[in-house]
């Protein structure tokens, strides 16, 4: 009769999903001009853009510019499937996350075609945005997202996207 193995410490779990997303998102420059991290809790991702005048598009409003909010809502669909795809590994412990560098992760998915949908003017404050997969499959994937400033059920912009998938191999 073989021995289970015992339950790995929850710290080192959290190491391993923090120092994935850490890499993932240092492996894209953009997400750091544009203020952008991401909370994590568990598999889930929560993207965080912090109000910075750079990403005013009308000061007289004032409002964000409507491109720096679809930036933000494609760069946490990317880190959302790109976090997924990860995850198994992660989770099992075959990612060797201690030496993992931006350079050795698998490539980021590729925008085919993603859609905003502004509902109201993006406020000079903080901006929040979850994504959701829809479908993921080998080679392609559909995402939503939603973003908000103050109040989670008042959403200033939603997008949906579809992506090229990376191969995997091994």
């Amino acid at each position: 009769m073989s021995a289970r193995r015992p339950p790995e410490p929850v710290h080192l779990i959290k190491h391993r999903r923090d120092r994935a997303l850490r890499a993932l998102v240092e492996g894209v420059p953009y997400i750091g001009f544009m203020g952008i991290a991401f909370d994590r809790r568990g598999d889930e991702l929560t993207a965080v853009m912090s109000y910075d005048d750079k990403l005013m598009g009308n000061p007289l409003l004032p409002a964000l510019h409507g491109g720096a909010i679809a930036s933000f809502l494609e760069v946490a669909a990317i880190m959302e499937l790109s976090f997924q795809m990860l995850w198994d590994e992660i989770e099992s412990g075959s990612l060797d996350v201690d030496t993992l560098t931006p350079e050795a992760l698998p490539r980021l998915p590729k925008t085919i075609d993603f859609t905003v949908d502004y509902l109201r003017s993006g406020l000079p404050r903080d901006a929040y945005a979850r994504a959701r997969v829809n479908r993921s499959g080998r080679r392609y994937a559909s995402v939503h997202v939603e973003a908000w400033q103050d109040n989670r059920q008042k959403l200033f912009a939603q997008a949906t996207g579809h992506f090229l998938m990376p191969r995997r191999d091994g």
